[in-house]
């Protein structure tokens, strides 16, 4: 058995940009936990990251990243390009079965373990088994609504929970921006 979903999106939108997660992990058909934290806050409170992905690989993979972000004084694509270089070639890290979504107020990225580093077109990102139905319901949101953007990361999270059997109603959503 293996530990399977979960539903991480960030939206960015004027100003603002927001992340969030649900917060349910499961084992094979059994629900661990319903209130898990997939949202941190990195690097002075300036930059977001969430994850997707085995537990125990994504906190490692999150503690390595604020590692390259202190390295690099907080300038988020080298932290990102040298975490997906390191992730890549080290012998163990590239073991890990995660994703990363990390963003500061300028930049929104995807991180794999593939080397990739991903900057969305239309300021959206989502990973996770419910990674899609969020997505395109922060495209549809977007392109008819006025919403903000935790708005629309918090409807399109609904959306996913009511058709993802791996991502529940239970949100951490955190938000940088103008406002901060």
């Amino acid at each position: 058995m293996d530990f399977r979903g979960t539903t991480v999106i960030a939206v960015k939108r004027g100003d603002r940009l927001a992340i969030g997660g649900d917060g349910q992990v499961t084992f094979g058909n059994t629900v661990f936990k319903k209130n898990a934290k997939k949202i941190r806050k990195l690097f002075k409170n300036q930059v977001l990251v969430g994850f997707a992905g085995a537990t125990a690989d994504a906190f490692t993979l999150v503690d390595k990243f604020e590692g390259k972000l202190e390295k690099y004084a907080g300038n988020l694509l080298k932290a990102s390009v040298e975490l997906a270089k390191e992730w890549r070639t080290d012998r163990v890290l590239r073991r890990l079965e995660a994703m990363l979504i990390v963003a500061n107020k300028d930049t929104l990225l995807i991180i794999s373990g593939n080397g990739d580093v991903i900057e969305p077109e239309d300021g959206i990102a989502a990973i996770g088994s419910g990674g899609a139905f969020a997505q395109s319901a922060a495209k549809a949101l977007i392109a008819h609504s006025s919403l903000s953007a935790r708005e629309v990361v918090e409807e399109s999270l609904k959306i996913a929970g009511e058709i993802c059997i791996y991502t529940n109603l239970n949100f951490t959503i955190e938000e940088i921006g103008e406002a901060d």
